[in-house]
């Protein structure tokens, strides 16, 4: 018996999106910026896609800019933002960050620019009155991820945009890990700009897109970091890849009608799985309380087994889940996440995740609970 309960890390493209962007492949192949019926339909596909992100996001079309992904979506922002001033300027970003994030701002950090990394607590939350107090007047973006990737915390993003909005600070939030499990409503939150990726939520690895706020950065437009043909609007020039748009598209029309059923679904089996791993001596959980935490999302450290042998342990057993812990020139590194949260490097280390998604039922869950009760039996 094979468990997939790595969603966090990508999902199987959904049938539906797969035989999309066959029919795309072989009737909307033409280049969109051609002027002829052949590139006329690869653009229509791609505008319908904008539609479709548009609307899981309760967006204007028009500030939805196609990418290769989260990881360019983050990049856009934080150098596309630098790259408007000549000389350097201070910017704030949280302590949990994905790389995405955190690289790039460390790059901008070693030639001159200012960065504030703001602290969590012990579930990896960022408290709102630390950013208020973290702004200068020299603060140009404030950029907090919408939901932690490793521990599942959900950020509390409408009163972190507000504090922006009240400074006239552009906000960003890489929302890779929060779209397609919970709402995001740009029309309601204050946020300026967001990264989300397909393959996140059932569409294709490779492509994904960045939301522009197309009210609050009209004066502080983003210096595209590829420049070429002028594709979308200019912000990210290269022929578009129509079919992987597509998918993109239908992906979030998918999730968007099943967003209410499918997380309400995925947060009874992960309480279910939650009660039946408790009583496991010396497997802790991390990360914020159920409410306040992604619906699909577990994650745990053990005492005194590494993560990423339990990982192996569980992939003999024919299930998938990850670790926090990196191999960094031969020795295990602890998740830098967990550090930041005031775990220990040994705690780091021994970390896990299970992400549940679609493929997952209460079966799953049961046998993954007996798996995990076995292996850790045995070690310890």
């Amino acid at each position: 018996m094979q468990i997939y309960l790595d969603h966090g890390a990508t999902t199987p493209a959904r049938p539906e999106v797969i035989n999309l962007m066959a029919d795309v492949m072989r009737s909307q192949w033409g280049n969109p910026s051609s002027l002829h019926e052949w590139g006329d339909r690869s653009t229509m596909a791609i505008e319908r896609s904008r539609l479709q992100v548009a609307s899981l996001l309760n967006a204007d079309p028009e500030g939805i800019i196609f990418t290769s992904g989260g990881t360019e979506s983050d990049n856009m922002v934080i150098m596309g933002i630098a790259r408007q001033y000549r000389t350097p300027q201070h910017m704030i970003i949280s302590s949990v960050e994905h790389s995405a994030i955190r690289l790039p701002a460390q790059y901008l950090e070693q030639h001159g620019w200012e960065v504030t990394r703001l602290p969590v607590d012990r579930q990896g939350c960022v408290n709102p009155k630390d950013l208020a107090q973290a702004l200068r007047p020299n603060t140009v973006l404030v950029s907090i991820i919408a939901a932690q990737n490793e521990v599942g915390t959900i950020q509390p993003i409408e009163k972190l945009g507000q504090i922006c909005r009240n400074a006239d600070v552009l906000f960003h939030t890489d929302a890779v890990q929060a779209i397609g499990k919970m709402p995001i409503d740009v029309q309601v939150l204050p946020i300026d700009l967001l990264s989300l990726s397909a393959h996140k939520f059932y569409g294709l690895q490779g492509i994904g897109a960045l939301y522009i706020n197309p009210l609050t950065t009209k004066k502080r437009s983003l210096i595209p970091l590829i420049q070429g043909g002028g594709q979308e609007r200019g912000y990210r020039s290269g022929t578009q890849a129509v079919a992987a748009i597509a998918g993109l598209g239908l992906a979030a029309e998918l999730a968007e009608k099943e967003l209410v059923s499918e997380s309400a679904r995925l947060t009874k089996l992960r309480d279910r799985l939650y009660t039946l791993l408790a009583d496991i001596p010396d497997l802790i959980p991390t990360g914020a309380i159920a409410s306040e935490r992604l619906p699909h999302h577990l994650s745990f450290y053990h005492k005194h087994i590494d993560g990423r042998r339990l990982v192996r342990e569980m992939n003999f057993a024919g299930l998938a889940i990850s670790s926090g812990s990196a191999c960094s020139s031969g020795a295990i590194e602890p998740s830098s996440i967990l550090l930041e949260m005031g775990y220990s490097p040994t705690e780091a280390r021994n970390s896990i995740r299970l992400t549940l998604g679609k493929s997952n039922h209460e079966a799953d869950i049961e046998w993954t609970s007996l798996v995990m009760h076995q292996i850790l039996s045995r070690q310890s």
